[in-house]
């Protein structure tokens, strides 16, 4: 994060809604480190967990809403007082919105169309930040990922995130909102579960290697993905907040612009845990998408994103802190 930052982190007020989940918790950490002004959670604790934030309950410039973004009064009450949104609050995973479209888009695309709403209601609010995804990209095969290239959702869920896109850039020509799209690559890190049917492939492996059980790897474990450690998650949205006026209305990769098989992760963990085990390999998953790359010049160029944690320091720096818990 960027030392100019700090001034303003200290000025301003704060709303994350999913803040008790896994990007956001960790976001919710680094700008209270940076003594924020404010800093409220909004979460209905679905998929995020308490004790992601309760170090955080007893400060005094920390508040905890529970409530639900589906709620659009609630949604507009998070956003009294405030200055800067990060929109992470989703239900996140491609099987789970195979399973279950119909949630899936009452959380993703009407609870995002209430923040919009809200924000467009307020006048205090500077900007929105929200996670958009790289399963934006779907069916396109160019690699490197650029923005402004996609293909067709392969799944429920990607077609969620694509629709905030579009909400996002028609209320800035409707009515003169400020967002700013992040579309992470695979982010990992701690706080990040391995609980329930829907968790994702680092911490799961991480679980079984703790577990001393072998893990599943769906397809041939040779599809690659762009894996991003979750402080570069966070830099992106501080450096999103305080961008310029030009940056505003985008989208952007936040990735580290590196790919690695599913495979390779796997033996990487190893090493990281200094433990060998061989995995399970089982059938494909439908609505994966095979090879994902991203292109972050853009993030770099307006953002000023520049992912300071590269995988392998990162998967250590997960197994440490997964291993501690």
């Amino acid at each position: 994060m960027k030392e100019i930052y700090k001034h303003k982190i200290a000025q301003s007020s704060f709303l994350i809604t999913g803040g008790a989940g896994f990007i956001g918790s960790n976001l919710v950490e680094q700008l209270l480190a940076s003594d924020a002004k404010k800093v409220r959670v909004l979460d209905n604790l679905s998929t995020g967990y308490l004790y992601n934030i309760e170090p955080f309950l007893q400060k005094p410039n920390f508040e905890f809403i529970e409530g639900d973004i589906r709620d659009l009064k609630t949604c507009q009450d998070a956003l009294q007082g405030i200055d800067y949104v990060s929109h992470q609050a989703a239900l996140g995973s491609v099987p789970r919105s195979i399973n279950d479209p119909i949630t899936s888009n009452a959380v993703n695309v009407s609870g995002f169309l209430n923040m919009l709403v809200a924000v467009k209601e307020n006048t205090q609010v500077k900007r929105m930040v929200y996670a958009a995804s790289s399963s934006t990209y779907g069916d396109s095969k160019v690699l490197p990922k650029v923005e402004e290239t996609i293909g067709k959702p392969l799944s429920p869920y990607a077609v969620t995130k694509l629709v905030n896109e579009i909400y996002a850039d028609v209320f800035a020509k409707s009515y003169g909102t400020d967002t700013i799209g992040l579309r992470y690559f695979n982010v990992f890190g701690p706080n990040q579960s391995p609980n329930g049917a829907y968790a994702a492939v680092i911490p799961l492996f991480m679980q079984a290697l703790k577990d001393g059980q072998s893990p599943n790897i769906h397809g041939d474990g040779e599809q690659t993905r762009d894996f991003t450690f979750v402080t570069n998650a966070v830099n992106a949205n501080i450096n999103a907040f305080f961008a310029e006026t030009d940056a505003a209305n985008h989208v952007y990769n936040i990735a580290c612009g590196e790919r690695i098989s599913v495979n390779q992760l796997w033996k990487g963990l190893q090493q990281a845990a200094n433990i060998v085990m061989e995995a399970t390999y089982v059938p494909p998953r439908p609505g994966d998408v095979r090879d994902s790359l991203a292109d972050i010049s853009k993030a770099k160029n307006l953002l000023g994103y520049h992912p300071e944690v590269k995988v392998k320091e990162g998967l250590q720096k997960t197994w440490d802190w997964f291993s501690r818990e």
